[in-house]
């Protein structure tokens, strides 16, 4: 019995000990895009005085929501990892608030997958952060021209 991506994906937050350990949750999967979150946490506090949670939990989020993105792309043939992973913080997430990412993978070549990231908390309209990023990418299709 053969598996779906779309199966595989949805472990995806409960298989990664970061991701498990941060409690994140895939809340959506589709081709070549996919929704997580991660609960409010006191113990991912960043600064004692505001209750903002760390840049570097935001960070991990958004890193694993652009990496389900691409495992979604319907040419997507094996594991990916993170090349580069360029994030704009633009503001605190406001405390006590579930924070979400919302990723699209739109562009692939023979290697390389490129997406874009976007986080809130309580409003899309009010980001959290942004990023672009590239992933290792590997083709169904050996030898398909970029």
């Amino acid at each position: 019995m053969s598996v779906s991506p779309k199966e595989i994906a949805k472990h995806f937050a409960t298989a990664l000990p970061h991701c498990k350990e941060l409690n994140m949750r895939m809340d959506l999967l589709e081709e070549s895009h996919a929704i997580m979150s991660m609960p409010y946490d006191e113990r991912l506090i960043g600064d004692p005085s505001t209750g903002v949670i760390h840049g570097g939990a935001v960070s991990a989020l958004m890193d694993s929501c652009g990496g389900a993105s691409v495992f979604m792309h319907p040419d997507n043939g094996g594991a990916s990892v993170t090349l580069d992973l360029r994030i704009d913080y633009m503001r605190p997430a406001k405390p006590g608030l579930r924070v979400n990412a919302e990723s699209h993978c739109f562009h692939v070549t023979r290697n390389v997958a490129f997406v874009r990231v976007v986080t809130w908390a309580e409003s899309k309209d009010e980001p959290v952060a942004t990023a672009t990023g590239a992933f290792s990418f590997t083709h169904k299709r050996k030898g398909r021209a970029a």
